[in-house]
């Protein structure tokens, strides 16, 4: 049996739910992914800066009627290693 490797970056609980949202929406913004998680601000914001050092989404500071605004965004190599994490967890299970 041949084990493909999980991505260490993907293996965490909430960088996995994080990426799991912006497959279905493409973009989100910092709220919006908090309060779906139920994650800290804080823990939040470190997890989806390794997800940005990684080359897996993009951040889009901005402001809306004066109000700090982040936006995330998954990009295509984002997507790429979400498919791979998928397919890797996937030959796990068909044992």
């Amino acid at each position: 049996m041949d084990f493909k490797e999980l991505d260490p970056i993907l293996h965490s609980q909430l960088r996995l739910a994080v990426m799991s949202l912006l497959i279905s929406v493409k973009e989100a913004e910092f709220t919006f992914l908090k309060e779906k998680t139920n994650a800290t601000a804080g823990n939040l914001s470190v997890q989806i800066n390794k997800l940005k050092d990684a080359g897996y989404i993009d951040i889009i500071k901005q402001f809306n009627n004066n109000y700090p605004q982040t936006i995330c965004k998954i990009n295509d190599a984002g997507i790429a290693a979400f498919e791979n994490y998928v397919k890797a967890l996937k030959s796990y299970m068909s044992l």
